[in-house]
């Protein structure tokens, strides 16, 4: 038995030895890092990270294969802690959550009846699935099969729904959909993400510049969730109350209620839930991502730099605006009068975009105040150049230099800065945009018995806004068609007396389209006049180039003196400097600057996370989808599209009050219920007809 118990041990210190020295020679060390990460971790095993458990998650995180926020069920605070083991920045990455796209649905039409597996992945290999509509819902719900935390249903109209609340963002049911018709983003995604060639996207929303989900901000409205469309809004228009107030709404030309009725009246549904939310007297919380640390300086407070700041804002950059006027808002503030654009609607708009941590300095002017040279020092890693469309143009003619010949935007920027202008008792405004009407009716207001527009064309060719052309003819204004100016008369003083055009004629058209006007010979005529305001169009002031830095004489610079750059990722020739607005474009739409303020964004964030700047691929940029543009559409009875209300004409000349005013709810829910609210081919008939 001795002998037996000896041997016994004299195995076991063998084998102890044995082993001793084993584990010198095989010898694996695991990062005590690991365990620390696994117990932050939220233990459930589920493997919607994409690993096998939390132990391989926790290696993944410790060998630098995924950042702090792997896990997609862990809070806020785990991460943290998961971040603080391996001594990084908690919040260098967002949540990412599943949104659907389409909401066509059983509303789409069949091009052939399927009956094979009840799977979406094989319906489409069948060409490409049932439906008419190439690039929508299948329906057979693969998507909702696939996600683990029940975020996912199949709605009463045949798409998925996803509950915000209890969904995770893993991505498993984009993997699941052979059609990428669910998207998993983040914040900050979803803020750059613009329209592509196969999104499901209604016409009008096609035709935004802005790229608004127009059938889905007008659906809040219809269900009462104002609210709601404000957000759906401001995801790709942070100005919504300036731009319900001055948008000619290009979006209403494609809606396609239009082609059998009156088309939806969708920027006054945008004015509506503006002003539901400010007349609430509180703002919608904001959101912004986590600081990355790159700091951004934007020269020029317009709506292209406002714009710009708020999304680089809004994804988590440092953002300086510099401008060179007394306060924010550009040609918003000095351009458009009060009777349009109330000044207190627009610093309560501009107030909120700064609020999110935009620094702000006023009074500073690009070239002269400060330079890229000391941008650059200071640690701004790129700049947006928004400088805007300043300088008019000149008439050109004799005695356009006398006493009482204005211009208009300089007109108009005094007026807005409570400037005194002498302008005797009669006026004539050359020109036949925007901003000559605005100058027409701003004079009216200031008390002159009569004021003459001045313009070479005919009424039908201005391309003043139509409503707004309507307004100057309500109001008074005199129109002067086919009339050139050739001489401005003045009297011993050197002040302005008539203004003498020649009358015109219409050739053949031009390159615009528009029939060429020409001169009648011998037709001289005076027109008596105490001021003339030129207001015949723009172009940017590009004198911050004589700054003495060599580098910013390096900007190249277009014919027309605005900025050159790619029109697709808004870069200018030198890599850093990106540009939108009327200093890229010349003079444009408010809502055309605000998208190209967007676009900007996006490429700078790209350029600051050292991406290749690039293209947003198949972007619809200015182009529209074939297949969703209709020659006739059924189903659609005629109802009276909702009739703008306004201040009355003797209420209003007296006074810069506001003219335009904003629908009743009750018309604003009629006119909501209009909305077809279409999809790429699809749309609900009316329930009349239906």
């Amino acid at each position: 038995m001795t002998e037996a118990l000896l041997f016994m041990l004299g195995i076991g210190a063998v084998c102890g030895i044995l082993l001793s020295f084993a584990s010198k020679i095989f010898y694996v060390y695991e990062d005590p890092r690991v365990a620390m990460v696994e117990n932050n971790l939220a233990g459930a095993n589920c493997g919607g990270c994409g690993y096998a458990g939390c132990s391989a998650a926790a290696q993944a995180v410790v060998a630098g294969k995924v950042p702090p926020s792997v896990c997609v069920i862990s809070s806020a605070e785990g991460v943290a802690k998961v971040a603080a083991v391996m001594g990084m920045d908690p919040g260098t990455a967002e949540t990412r959550q599943a949104y659907n796209m389409c909401d066509g649905g059983t509303r789409a039409s069949n091009k052939y009846h399927y009956m094979g597996v009840n799977s979406c992945k094989a319906m489409s290999v069948v060409f490409g699935g049932q439906r008419d509509c190439h690039v929508g819902c299948l329906g057979l719900g693969d998507c909702v099969k696939s996600c683990n935390f029940g975020a996912l249903a199949m709605g009463k109209q045949g798409f998925p729904v996803v509950d915000d609340n209890k969904c995770v963002g893993c991505g498993a049911c984009n993997k699941a959909c052979p059609k990428d018709i669910i998207e998993v983003k983040t914040m900050s995604d979803k803020l750059l993400k613009f329209n592509q060639l196969n999104d499901p996207l209604a016409p009008c929303a096609q035709t935004c510049p802005a790229e608004i989900n127009i059938p889905q901000y007008i659906g809040h409205i219809r269900n009462g969730e104002y609210l709601s469309a404000v957000q759906t809004i401001r995801m790709r228009n942070p100005l919504l109350l300036s731009c319900g107030r001055v948008c000619p709404h290009p979006c209403e030309n494609d809606c396609r209620r239009g082609i059998a009725d009156e088309p939806v009246s969708i920027n006054q549904l945008k004015r509506f839930a503006a002003d539901y939310e400010m007349n609430t007297g509180s703002r919608i919380p904001i959101k912004c991502a986590p600081d990355t640390g790159k700091k951004v300086a934007i020269i020029g407070g317009g709506p292209a730099g406002l714009s710009c700041a708020y999304f680089l804002r809004r994804v988590g950059h440092q953002v300086t605006i510099f401008e060179a006027m007394p306060k924010l808002g550009g040609m918003l503030r000095y351009g458009i009068p009060e009777y349009r654009l109330p000044k207190k609607v627009l610093d309560w708009e501009i107030e909120g975009i700064t609020k999110l941590g935009i620094e702000t300095h006023t009074n500073v002017r690009f070239g002269s105040d400060f330079g890229l040279g000391s941008l650059m020092a200071s640690g701004y890693h790129a700049v947006f150049l928004g400088v805007g469309a300043w300088k008019d143009h000149a008439l050109g003619i004799p005695g356009d230099d006398l006493k009482g010949c204005l211009n208009g935007i300089k007109f108009l920027s005094a007026i807005s800065m409570g400037e005194k202008l002498n302008l005797g008792k009669r006026a004539a405004v050359v020109g036949g945009g925007n901003t000559a009407v605005d100058c027409a009716r701003t004079m009216l207001r200031l008390g002159l018995e009569k004021v003459y527009m001045v313009y070479r064309r005919t009424r039908k060719e201005m391309p003043a806004n139509e409503v707004e052309i309507v307004a100057s003819e309500h109001e008074g204004i005199e129109f002067v068609f086919l009339a050139a100016p050739s001489k401005v008369v003045g009297n011993e003083a050197g002040e302005v007396t008539h203004l003498e055009y020649l009358r015109m004629e219409l050739g053949e058209p031009d390159a615009s389209g528009r029939r060429r006007p020409v001169p009648v010979k011998g037709s001289e005529t005076l027109l008596a006049v105490d001021t003339i305001v030129t207001a015949i169009g723009q172009a940017p002031d590009a004198s911050f180039k004589e700054e003495t830095s060599r580098r910013i004489s390096q900007l190249t610079l277009t014919r027309w003196s605005t900025i050159d750059n790619n029109p697709e990722t808004m870069q200018s020739s030198i890599p850093y400097i990106f540009t939108a607005g009327d200093s890229a474009t010349g003079p444009a739409l408010v809502v055309d600057a605000i998208g190209g303020g967007r676009r900007a964004a996006r490429s700078i964030d790209l350029f600051l996370k050292d991406k290749k700047v690039e293209p947003v691929k198949e972007s619809l940029q200015k182009k529209r989808i074939e297949e969703s543009v209709f020659k006739t559409i059924s189903g659609v009875q005629p109802i009276k599209r909702a009739v703008m209300p306004e201040l009355p004409v003797s209420e209003r000349l007296d006074s810069f009050i506001e003219v335009d005013l904003v629908l009743p709810e009750d018309q604003a829910l009629a006119e909501a219920e209009r909305c077809l609210k279409c999809c790429r081919t699809c749309y609900n008939p009316d329930k009349k007809s239906a």
